[in-house]
């Protein structure tokens, strides 16, 4: 998980400065030294980071924070507010033609950053804001590239125009105009080609589309795991083309997360959004103050919710909810609950995203996700009536649930135990579900996890 390690080390300096009742200037610049170290470890470009410890050095050691109340405290806020300051405080969006003209948007970046799947990932986001998006495949350089965008706008229900590999780029960019007004879209998205670097053929041809056509929003798609590389990119794009935006892809790799600490302070220009997985969906518009608070260990609750509001059928949780007011929760709504939950990235994911848990070293040694595979597994072994009705289960159905599933008869004879005392519980406590407009909280498809429940 990105940043992952940073935050490890931030909250460790953090919690040596809490324990201190009291903080001398000393205090501050000690810790602030493990900061910088930590910074520097994420690849974060170095005078950012200098930049940013002597802004925090100048904050922190003001009076009013070594003889407040929470010292502590205070330095690490001031940390999350130059954080923020950072990455740009302020959310940027899209910026739209003015009027009923239609937007034009150019997507650009190297080969292997995910374009062609994000130029998709934006579409459908601009879909669901109401707009009629046209994608256009101006990548005939790359085998199949113009294949993906087509597979991918079929599974955002969005038009993919394409006139093959043996034309001119700037040809169909122009062409795809036409198309867009004869057939009532309002935004074009250009897939352009990508390159292994960055030539002067592509910038020329990118500079063509912009001679041609009036190109609204040049947006660089960069991979965030080859940190300080993905800065140096945007900042030849932009030296070149001019762009006006950043996507971050990958950031749910293993990535040390220095691009997105360092991006908006080296080339002035916003990261938009951030791609957290190979999933159509998995596309997060950036905010600057949530993302302080993941790198922190703060959780993201603010984006939690935004998914349980896009990703959750409120009206399958509804149902669910009513279900198990009235303690009849079975292995059918188990098997929803997963399916939901899954949808949102998995429990760990939703985990991290909590207050406090970024405090937790590592979340997926709590969050056993094999361990909820394999109960997914014997719920999947059942018959449409047990899983209905699980006083069904008796001796040699579980001994046939086990063999399906690949697992011992004590994991099944435990599972199902455990689903019982849920059950019971829910029974006892009808306050828990149901909340606010009926919505039924959190997908309940975790509990039976050996190392977490």
């Amino acid at each position: 998980m990105a940043f992952e390690s940073l935050t490890d080390k931030l909250q460790n300096v953090f919690k040596s400065l809490r324990s201190k009742g009291r903080l001398t200037e000393e205090d501050v610049k000690s810790a602030l030294k493990e900061v910088k170290m930590a910074l520097l470890e994420a690849d974060v470009n170095f005078k950012v980071v200098k930049q940013f410890v002597k802004a925090v050095e100048e904050r922190a050691i003001g009076q009013d924070v070594l003889t407040g109340l929470n010292p502590g405290q205070m330095v690490v806020k001031i940390v999350n507010e130059e954080m923020i300051s950072l990455m740009g405080s302020e959310t940027t969006e899209i910026t739209f033609a003015p009027g009923k003209a239609i937007t034009v948007i150019m997507m650009c970046g190297l080969q292997g950053a995910g374009k062609t799947t994000t130029t998709a990932k934006i579409a459908g986001k601009l879909k669901l804001k109401g707009k009629k998006p046209l994608l256009v495949a101006c990548d005939i350089y790359r085998p199949a590239a113009i294949k993906q965008l087509q597979i991918n706008g079929e599974k955002q229900e969005v038009d993919v125009f394409a006139m093959g590999d043996n034309n001119k780029v700037s040809d169909i960019a122009k062409a795809s105009i036409a198309h867009a007004e004869k057939n009532g879209h309002n935004v074009v998205i250009l897939d352009t080609a990508g390159r292994l670097h960055v030539d002067e053929d592509m910038m020329a041809e990118l500079q063509e589309i912009k001679q041609v056509l009036t190109v609204h929003q040049t947006l660089l798609v960069v991979d965030a795991m080859t940190g300080q590389d993905a800065v140096n990119v945007a900042k030849e794009f932009d030296e070149k083309v001019s762009i006006d935006g950043v996507v971050l892809t990958k950031m749910d790799g293993d990535t040390r997360g220095g691009a997105a600490l360092s991006i908006k302070a080296v080339t002035g220009k916003p990261i938009l959004y951030v791609g957290m997985g190979e999933k159509l969906s998995d596309l997060e518009q950036f905010y600057p103050d949530r993302m302080a608070n993941r790198i922190l260990g703060m959780g993201d609750i603010l984006t939690l919710i935004e998914k349980v509001q896009v990703d959750i059928d409120e009206e399958k949780e509804r149902e669910m909810a009513s279900r198990m007011k009235k303690g009849k929760f079975d292995f059918n709504d188990y098997l929803e609950s997963m399916k939901q939950m899954k949808k949102m990235g998995g429990l760990s994911s939703i985990m991290g995203m909590l207050p406090g848990m970024g405090k937790m070293k590592d979340i997926e040694s709590m969050v056993d996700e094999k361990q909820l595979a394999r109960m997914e597994a014997i719920v999947l072994s059942m018959t449409p009536a047990e899983r209905e009705n699980p006083k069904l289960l008796n001796p040699s159905r579980k001994h046939r649930i086990a063999k399906g599933a690949g697992v011992d008869i004590a994991v099944v004879n435990r599972f199902i135990k455990q689903f019982e005392q849920s059950q019971k519980m829910m029974k006892q406590m009808p306050g828990m579900f149901g909340g606010k407009k009926g919505r039924g909280g959190f997908p309940m498809g975790g509990f039976g996890g050996r190392k977490f429940f």
